[in-house]
């Protein structure tokens, strides 16, 4: 085993929070008009406020581990449809056309969709409870099977 295995999980974990965090942050900016924004997207406007409803709740999804693997997919794919109409007519390549961030936040939630939520993820707890059995019917299923 890799010295470093141990650790792989919280690490998986911690990078599933930025990156939610960071893509929440990005639809909060142009759907409120805030952090940094000269104005919010007009109500229902097609992509865009679409596109800012879509990163603020797969971006708070994610980065708290609540059906992580689905709002990481739908999330990449939002990035994916921003990245071939918005930026691609401007420039082949994410530096010449600005959109480095939809292809990083594209890449970053196709990893957590493959790789999963890690630790620290609100659907690990839903798990965890799930599969706990209270101890008198670890004891009652034990007697049964002696």
């Amino acid at each position: 085993m890799h010295r470093l295995a141990p650790a792989r999980e919280h690490v998986i974990g911690l990078y599933r929070i930025v990156i939610g965090f960071l893509f929440a942050c990005h639809g909060a900016k142009t759907l409120f008009g805030v952090l940094g924004a000269k104005t919010a997207a007009a109500v229902g406007a097609w992509p865009g406020w679409w596109a800012a409803v879509i990163q603020l709740v797969c971006g708070v999804l994610v980065c708290v581990g609540l059906g992580t693997r689905v709002a990481a997919v739908l999330g990449s794919g939002s990035m994916a449809f921003a990245y071939f109409t918005v930026h691609l007519p401007a420039g082949l390549l994410p530096i010449q056309n600005g959109g480095e961030a939809a292809t990083l936040f594209c890449w970053a939630l196709l990893a957590i969709a493959f790789v999963g939520p890690g630790r620290f993820a609100l659907s690990n707890l839903r798990a965890r409870q799930r599969t706990s059995t209270p101890a008198h019917d670890r004891v009652r299923a034990n007697e049964l099977a002696s």
